[in-house]
């Protein structure tokens, strides 16, 4: 599809890779509602900021009524509790599957119309390498992601008779807060960005951002023997 004249909504762009997804749309001509839960926290310049949190109906519903006119929309809005898959505490599991999962759902669910009705797009879904490996230390993150990638697959599906094409974007770690702690190569997430922005232009299904995931992908024909060879 093409940016330049787009109206696109960027979730979780008040801060980190959202920010920078707006940014990117914003300077290439797109018309961009930038949402958070807080619209006060945005400071990005030519955008239109909307109260949203995916993991409320009402509010998700709200800013479909208000963006009406989207035939972009990016789920970039995440979490990560960092919660350990067999001793931590199920309360904190269970917001990662309602913001990734049913949170992303509950928006396509909301805007795959509107996107058909203004004569079809594309629905971006940001995911990660660890919708393909996932390791104990993000095991609640990665089993969330993975989800979101199966659900990614069979809309991608449904939603093609109707115009709308859903993608899917996967990429290591970034260099913003969700990563701080972080100590292994990051990402420039401007660069990846350009890149998420550059694939839904080109009409990509599946945007593989970085080396990283390259790997990963290029390893899923080989098992759990290639993807995990620490295992005895």
């Amino acid at each position: 599809m093409k940016i330049a004249g787009s109206t696109a909504l960027v979730t979780g762009a008040n801060r980190g890779f959202g920010r920078h997804l707006a940014a990117e749309l914003a300077s290439r001509g797109a018309t961009v509602y930038a949402a958070a839960r807080n619209p006060d926290t945005l400071d990005l310049p030519g955008v239109t900021p909307v109260r949203l949190d995916i993991t409320d109906p009402a509010s998700v519903a709200a800013a479909a009524e208000l963006a009406g006119d989207v035939n972009l929309l990016i789920n970039n809005a995440g979490i990560d509790t960092r919660t350990d898959l067999l001793d931590g505490d199920l309360d904190l599991v269970r917001p990662e599957l309602e913001t990734h999962y049913v949170g992303n759902l509950s928006m396509i669910r909301a805007f795959a119309p509107v996107i058909a009705g203004n004569g079809g797009g594309t629905i971006l879904n940001v995911l990660s390498v660890l919708s393909w490996v996932n390791l104990p230390k993000h095991g609640t993150y990665g089993a969330a992601k993975s989800a979101e990638w199966a659900m990614t697959n069979a809309l991608r599906i449904q939603l093609a008779e109707r115009g709308v094409r859903v993608a899917g974007l996967h990429v290591g770690y970034m260099d913003t807060d969700m990563a701080a702690a972080v100590t292994d190569p990051k990402s420039d997430p401007a660069a990846i960005a350009r890149i998420a922005v550059d694939g839904v232009e080109a009409d990509a299904y599946e945007i593989v951002a970085d080396d990283l995931s390259r790997q990963v992908q290029a390893g899923l024909a080989g098992g759990v023997a290639a993807l995990y060879p620490q295992l005895p």
